[in-house]
C-alpha cells in the first residue's frame, strides 16, 4: 500500500463519484488515499476513460530518488519531463488568443 493523490480539473461528475468510492475528496477535485498498486492502476484507468475534456494528475509514494512518481492526463500547461533520472514538471508557454 502507498499514499496516492489525484487532482482533477473540469471532469464530469460521474468520474468524481467513482474517485470518491476509493479515495477521500479533501478539497474540490483533490482526492487522497492509501491504495495498492492494482487499485491505483484501476483508478487511473477510470480517470483516462471518463475524464472527457478535463485533465488530471496522479501522484503516489514510491521508492525513487524523489520518493514519489506521477502521471498526467489531458491538456494542461504542466507537462512531465525526465531530467537526469528525475521526473520534473515543465511549463508550456501561455497561448496568446
Amino acid at each position: 500500500m502507498s499514499m496516492l493523490m489525484v487532482v482533477t480539473e473540469n471532469v464530469p461528475p460521474r468520474l468524481r463519484g467513482r474517485l470518491a468510492i476509493w479515495l477521500l475528496e479533501v478539497r474540490s477535485g483533490v482526492y487522497v488515499g492509501d491504495t495498492s498498486r492494482r487499485v491505483r492502476e484501476m483508478i487511473w484507468q477510470q480517470v483516462t476513460d471518463l475524464s472527457e475534456q478535463g485533465n488530471a494528475v496522479m501522484a503516489w509514494a514510491t521508492n525513487t530518488e524523489s520518493g514519489f512518481d506521477f502521471q498526467t492526463h489531458g491538456e494542461n500547461r504542466r507537462i512531465p519531463v525526465e531530467y537526469d533520472g528525475l521526473r520534473l514538471v515543465s511549463f508550456l508557454p501561455i497561448e496568446e488568443k
